[in-house]
């Protein structure tokens, strides 16, 4: 699904306009589509049947009455508070706002400098401010607003962009609201994904407002956001006949004495994503260690001053993965110096692989690579100061750097970008906080190390392997919650992850 500026939306919008679409035909659609997950969160979770609308003074607020008088039909509460004053407002939003009168609903007005109360139970609607928003919110009334609804305790969904969230950049200067869904209208805008974007936008929700694809067809996009339209026919097709060479051999090079762990996550992701072979290779005297792996897997002891034996093993397999639990000794360092340079099947590099790599500068394999990086690990790849900020500038050079070494390059995270020298950045919306515990970048590395032993491109693997990662981590936080999970959790509910619910 593209992704899309604000600017790029309302110039879709103004072409289809002038194509002959109504603004409040697509007004009705998308008032309509956001009362139907209102209704789906609130019989999810048994809430009350009660909705505060919070208006400002645009369509954005339009689309909220709209989805107020889908939801009267429904037999809900529901009460609109009216922040900006009706005179102030669209054209639409003022037509609406007689409507929702009309059928029932009830609409308080702020009168500044206080705020009406929200009802006390049920969902929070926010339609103050839509895509276009940027710069901090001024209007104390506003202010006051989204401060009670994020701190109400409440579920809040959001019409197309949680209000104070810069929809471009993604920066919040001051107030915004913490959506627990984000109604997204047509087509997801960059802002969601960037900076503090992904803090405020809760889950990602689609609505069809009926824009013709025709104009969605015509539009540049910043980037792919990952869906099951393109992720399901990335799965491997299974053939009756196949036998456990067709589904591929991985060799990993992971483990050292004291880190097992990482080794075994790593190697038990690859059995359960689908290799029909698995095996570790980890240094020799290590083997008590390794006694609690799986049945299936074979471990196979080397000697750090044999890495020719390393080569043969690995070069004989579908796919690799390196650098779960190595460690950064002496030996480990001359290891990967003698073995990446002659590497030929597939890889996956990760960990302590990566941060050698950038220390050591050893030069990337010539095989098709895929590095997985977290953003500590891919500052240091990069040679760049230190940020916490998923930035536009931060994302342009990892796609030269993706192009310049002709790598897949992933940035694990909250959300994760997928960089490839043949194809444009995706970003996956899939995924937990849960997730961010000691292990799950490991069983992402297997996973994808699966994927490519099952013969999909780099790009292929690491774009489906982190959306599947996403969804079983989505699983295993509903099972134990996102405090409890740990990083097995998710290869638990790999089964779930690829049947593919629907996004």
């Amino acid at each position: 699904m593209k992704v899309v500026s604000p600017k790029q939306m309302m110039q879709i919008e103004a072409d289809a306009y002038r194509g002959g679409s109504s603004e409040s035909d697509f007004m009705e659609e998308a008032g309509s589509g956001v009362a139907l997950f209102v209704h789906e969160l609130v019989e999810k979770h048994d809430l009350n049947r009660q909705v505060t609308l919070l208006c400002g003074k645009g369509n954005n607020a339009g689309d909220a009455y709209v989805a107020g008088i889908h939801l009267l039909h429904l037999d809900y509460e529901v009460l609109a508070l009216q922040l900006s004053p009706l005179e102030e407002c669209s054209h639409l939003c003022k037509q609406n706002y007689h409507r929702f009168l009309m059928e029932g609903g009830r609409i308080a007005h702020a009168d500044s400098p206080t705020l009406p109360s929200f009802l006390q139970t049920g969902v929070i609607v926010d339609g103050i401010f839509g895509t276009g928003f940027h710069g901090p919110i001024k209007d104390p009334i506003y202010r006051a607003a989204i401060l009670q609804a994020n701190d109400s305790a409440l579920p809040i969904i959001a019409i197309d962009i949680p209000s104070g969230l810069n929809g471009e950049t993604g920066e919040v200067l001051g107030e915004a609201i913490q959506a627990t869904e984000t109604v997204f209208l047509g087509l997801p805008k960059t802002g969601f994904f960037l900076q503090d974007g992904w803090n405020h936008v809760g889950k990602l929700r689609y609505v069809d407002f009926g824009l013709p694809g025709t104009y969605i067809e015509k539009s540049a996009e910043e980037l792919i956001m990952l869906s099951p339209d393109i992720i399901s026919p990335l799965i491997p097709k299974i053939k009756r006949t196949r036998d456990k060479y067709e589904r591929g051999q991985v060799v990993g090079l992971a483990g050292s004495p004291g880190m097992p762990g990482a080794a075994l996550l790593s190697s038990l992701a690859s059995l359960r994503g689908g290799a029909g072979i698995v095996r570790l290779l980890y240094p020799a005297g290590m083997h008590h260690e390794l006694v609690a792996s799986p049945y299936e897997l074979i471990k196979v002891p080397y000697h750090y001053d044999d890495p020719q034996a390393i080569l043969h093993v690995m070069n004989h397999a579908a796919a690799t993965f390196i650098g779960p639990g190595m460690g950064r000794s002496t030996e480990t360092i001359q290891l990967l110096k003698n073995i990446l340079p002659h590497l030929e099947k597939p890889c996956v590099i990760d960990a302590e692989a990566l941060t050698l790599i950038a220390q050591e500068d050893i030069p990337l394999p010539s095989c098709p690579t895929v590095l997985t990086p977290h953003l500590q690990e891919l500052l240091r790849l990069l040679k760049h100061p230190e940020t916490d900020n998923r930035s536009r500038e931060l994302l342009k050079i990892c796609e030269n750097y993706a192009k310049k070494n002709r790598t897949t390059l992933l940035l694990k995270g909250g959300p994760t970008f997928i960089f490839s020298p043949e194809a444009l950045t995706c970003v996956n919306p899939t995924g937990t906080p849960g997730m961010a515990t000691a292990g799950s970048g490991d069983v992402l590395t297997g996973l994808i190390a699966a994927l490519l032993a099952q013969k999909l491109s780099p790009h292929e693997a690491a774009c489906l392997g982190v959306y599947l990662h996403g969804i079983a981590g989505e699983h295993a936080a509903e099972e134990y919650s996102p405090h409890a999970m740990i990083a097995s959790d998710i290869i638990t509910y790999f089964p779930e992850a690829y049947r593919l619910k629907e996004f």
